[in-house]
């Protein structure tokens, strides 16, 4: 199924009856990376999974995106579709987006999980900057150079030195789309989200290190957090089955807000 967003065409999947709970998914993946949580959750829920905009098969923007950007492609996504007060379900950008939504206040939920989430701004090894100091003397003088075909695939070709995997394999829109939100920092808006927060985290996540969940569990008032020693980033599918029985209880538990 599609919903018109903006002038976005936006691709989803509805499973099962019940309250609400919206699946956002990470970079350059889609809504199928999150299936295999659903299986238990549809027998008693409706449960929505979602291509975000510029992936799977919704559509790519035409201008770069900020953080806010898609907290509003959140908002109105849930709109559209009349959701109220859903459990927002995310892993990595998935999970930015929902901090960024409701620690805003733009959208109410019942619950949030955050898988792995992106949002604190990376640390970066005194390397890293070496490389990217390097990097921008080079722009700089490409930039007195013609603007030619060769020349745009050149600076590209010197910008991959520096990025990460989901740079490189990124549209050019949604690599200047990276370029904003990975300097965007949640810490500050954390506090603001009340609800209940259940964190799932590989303590061997090297994208989102083990260090963002335990900033985010220390800072949102109502949070707790499930860590997989050996996880990686993608925790959540390393260990599907015991991470299902994890957001069954969640999902089921009367906590409320602290």
């Amino acid at each position: 199924m599609q919903v018109k967003i903006k002038n976005w065409g936006i691709n989803y999947e509805v499973l099962g009856e019940g309250e609400p709970v919206v699946f956002l998914h990470g970079w350059l993946t889609d809504l199928e990376s999150m299936r295999p949580l659903t299986t238990n959750l549809v027998k008693t829920h409706q449960v929505y999974l979602v291509d975000v905009v510029g992936f799977g098969k919704s559509s790519l923007p035409e201008e770069p995106l900020n953080s806010d950007d898609f907290a509003e492609f959140l908002k109105e996504f849930l709109e559209k579709l009349n959701i109220e007060n859903p459990v927002l379900i995310g892993h990595s950008n998935g999970g930015r987006i929902i901090i960024n939504a409701v620690g805003k206040n733009m959208v109410e939920a019942k619950k949030i999980v955050l898988i792995d989430s992106a949002g604190i701004k990376p640390k970066r090894s005194g390397g890293y900057y070496a490389k990217l100091a390097v990097f921008k003397t080079g722009k700089l003088f490409l930039n007195l150079l013609p603007n030619t075909k060769g020349m745009k695939e050149f600076k590209e070709r010197l910008r991959g030195k520096v990025g990460s995997n989901d740079y490189k394999l990124s549209a050019p829109v949604l690599k200047d789309t990276m370029k904003i939100i990975v300097n965007e920092d949640v810490k500050d808006i954390l506090p603001n989200i009340k609800v209940p927060t259940l964190l799932i985290w590989g303590g061997m996540d090297t994208a989102t290190p083990i260090s963002d969940a335990k900033i985010m569990e220390k800072l949102i008032p109502n949070a707790g957090l499930v860590e997989y020693p050996y996880g990686t980033h993608f925790s959540y599918l390393e260990n599907i089955e015991n991470c299902k029985l994890v957001l069954d209880s969640f999902l089921n538990s009367k906590n409320e807000e602290k």
